[in-house]
């Protein structure tokens, strides 16, 4: 089965019921979860955790069996750190490697599409991963 990685922004967007984008999040979660293995990893499960005030809360919102969750390989590091580069290199500001750089890595390396409305920084540091993403 296929599996896709969840950015935190669909995610959030279900939970707290976005007025812009609920509707797109929701329907692409629920269609993915059909033939899909939904899977979200420790940057994911921070940026989401923000909107909850106990663990427990955010495990019952968003339960392993609904979404798988995966630690991030050292492949998957290393290529965050080499992708940071070379944002660096264009230019970009940031002083600390940016989340989406250790998703887009993690779902690189183990041949993940990732479900994302945010796909800008994904299709320029990883051109060659699938993304499910608003046109």
């Amino acid at each position: 089965m296929a599996e896709t990685m969840v950015d935190s922004n669909v995610l959030l967007d279900v939970l707290t019921e976005d007025p812009a984008w609920f509707e797109w999040s929701s329907r692409s979660l629920e269609e993915c979860a059909e033939d899909h293995i939904l899977v979200i990893n420790p940057i994911i499960y921070a940026e989401i955790s923000i909107s909850f005030n106990r663990l427990e809360d955010l495990d019952a919102a968003v339960p392993e069996s609904m979404v798988e969750r995966r630690p991030i390989p050292l492949e998957a590091a290393f290529l965050a750190g080499k992708c940071f580069l070379k944002y660096r290199e264009r230019g970009g500001r940031k002083q600390s490697i940016l989340p989406d750089f250790f998703i887009g890595a993690h779902a690189a390396v183990e041949r993940m599409g990732l479900l994302t409305r945010d796909a800008s920084r994904y299709r320029t540091y990883f051109p060659k991963l699938k993304l499910i993403c608003p046109e």
